[in-house]
Formats: structure tokens, sequence, C-alpha cells
């Protein structure tokens, strides 16, 4: 039997099924916010609204949630604003959705393989100029994200800073034995980039390379005259884990000598609140506007059946974040929940 291995798992040859593993629901005393949607992003808020969108275990379609509060996504409506197309290019596996207003128009970033191999993947945009991202009739297909290189590509974020918009993605350089790396760009438009990448990141510590060597899932904080970037690291499976890599706000933000990897993860499993393999997180703020809130995944045990990426139970949890005295963030230890903020 032929296997493909990527930085997501190692895979018998062919798609395989999504859903595959343990059915498990979470423990009712801690619930999360929304079950089995990994890779969870919440916007701020806009015109009175959260909206959330996330990775869905069957990877065949991109689902926009909207309520009033944090709170109110889990038991909110999900609306389907796009699905693969029956075959060719984004054909395969839908990754990593992430919802930006910019300009006055909404735009999702998005990973998407082939029909005929899942994990030829790369980096595309959809833009929609009407008010409510839900409404599937906005949404128009921009096109594929074109980078210095042709590879395997993925978890992109958008961010502006000192009066320019950039571009942070996880990306398979030619000719580094690295899954991915992290890059950054300046962007022309929400689809285009103006300059060369520029690798700040990529895995070379003890928990970055468990399983695969693999930095993935950027998300941007700018606070306390820095420019924080965490990311993911490491399989899918409980050894998956947050790191953080910090410029200074003054800084600039395309010379890779800028950029200050943190020695050891700051997110990790944590067997005493029962919640593993925590990443792939990005950030909002609470209703008072001011809280800074962590938007993260994790399951609620540890042993997996199969391939974890096959294994539905990634539910999106949600937590305060907090501030140490240096103006560093302070992620804690996964609590696993929906709150309160």
């Amino acid at each position: 039997m032929t296997h493909r291995i990527t930085r997501r798992g190692l895979l018998s040859g062919g798609l395989g099924i999504a859903g595959v593993g343990v059915l498990k629901l979470p423990a009712a005393a801690n619930p999360p916010l929304i079950s089995q949607r990994a890779d969870p992003f919440i916007t701020r808020p806009v015109a009175g609204q959260y909206y959330f969108t996330g990775s869905v275990p069957e990877y065949d379609r991109i689902i926009v949630r909207g309520a009033p509060t944090i709170a109110g996504l889990g038991g909110a409506a999900e609306s389907v604003v796009w699905r693969r197309p029956g075959s060719g290019r984004m054909g395969g596996h839908i990754w990593a959705p992430e919802l930006h207003r910019i300009d006055d128009k909404w735009y999702i970033y998005f990973a998407a393989g082939d029909s005929d191999d899942v994990f030829r993947v790369r980096m595309y945009v959809l833009e929609s100029s009407l008010a409510d991202p839900r409404d599937p009739a906005g949404w128009t297909l921009r096109g594929q994200i074109a980078t210095e290189w042709d590879s395997f590509s993925l978890d992109a974020t958008t961010f502006a800073h000192r009066g320019r918009r950039y571009l942070v993605w996880a990306q398979s350089e030619p000719e580094i034995a690295v899954n991915s790396s992290l890059y950054i760009a300046e962007l022309t438009n929400p689809w285009t980039l103006r300059t060369k990448p520029v690798r700040i990141a990529t895995p070379t510590r003890s928990w970055e390379i468990q399983g695969y060597r693999v930095n993935e899932g950027p998300a941007v904080i700018v606070r306390n005259g820095k420019v924080f970037i965490s990311f993911s690291a490491s399989a899918t499976d409980a050894r998956y884990c947050i790191g953080l890599i910090s410029a200074s706000a003054t800084a600039d933000l395309l010379k890779n000598a800028s950029w200050t990897k943190t020695p050891d993860p700051i997110f990790t499993s944590s067997p005493a609140t029962e919640q593993y393999g925590p990443g792939h997180n990005s950030f909002t703020v609470g209703a008072d506007g001011v809280t800074d809130v962590l938007v993260y995944h994790a399951r609620d045990y540890r042993d997996i059946t199969g391939d974890p990426l096959y294994d539905p139970n990634r539910h999106t949890r949600v937590q305060k974040l907090t501030w140490n005295a240096d103006g560093t963030p302070h992620f804690g230890v996964p609590q696993g929940g929906a709150g309160p903020i």
C-alpha cells in the first residue's frame, strides 16, 4: 500500500474519510464554545457582531457564524458561504479559513488541495462587498495567492501596521528540509504580494519537530511596543503546541533579523485540564473592547485512533489572554471551555 507523508499526518493512499475516529463528546463540566470546529477564527466586533469561521471535519466547505457576543457564537446558526468544486483545482481538502474586514469588504483566506491530489495545497482568497459575511451570494473567488515558490502553502493571515498591510503564512520552501516555515510579505492588495517572501521562523527546536517539522497557523497581535506572532508546531496530535516570535513595533518586519523566537512553547497539552494538542489560535477582544481573548482548538483526550487529521474532535475554545510584566502575552494553561471571558 502506498503512503503519503504530509505535514498533517501519515496517510494511506487516497482521500480517506473525514470524521473517522473516536466520536467523543466534550466533557459536560467544561464544554467548548463550538464542537468539531478546528483552526478557529473569531473577528473583532464589526457593527456589533462577532463572526466565526473554522475548519469542518469534512474539509469540504467554508462556514461563517455571527452573534453579538462571543458566547453567542456557540449556538448561532451556521451559513455555508462556499463549497469546494466537484473536481479539479480546489476540489481537495479545504483548510483553515480566516475572515478579515479590509477597506469595507470582507475577505476569506483559505487553503485548498485539488481533487486529484488533496495535499497539493495552495492559498486562495474570497471577496464579498456585502455587509454580512454570512450571505453566500456576496462571495466571489479572487484567486490563488502567488508566492515565490509553487509549493505546499497554507494558513494565511493578514494585518495592518504603520500604514502597511502584511501577509503571514506557512509554506514548504524548496531545498529546506522541513515541512513548513513561516513567511511574511507586504501586500499590494488582499490577494497579491508586493514584496518577496521573508522567512521569519523555521522549526529547529525539539518541541517544533515532534512527528513533523512544522511552523504553521500564525496569528498576530500588536501590543506593548511589539508585534507578536503566535504559531503552531509539531504533529497535530497531543504534541501540537504554540510558540511565539516577536519584533519591535518600529522594526523592519521584512527583515529576518527583526524577529526573535521564544526558546520554549508557550501553550501546550495539559493533562490536569484534559486538554490535548492546543493550537492554531487566533485573537479577538472581549465585549469591553479591551480584554484580549485567545481562541484555539484542542481535544479533550490524548490518544487517537488512526490519523489525527481525520479525528473530528478538535473543538473551539476561548479564554482570557493576560500579559506578563515584561509586556509579553501570557497564554497560561488551556482551560478548554467557552469562558466566561
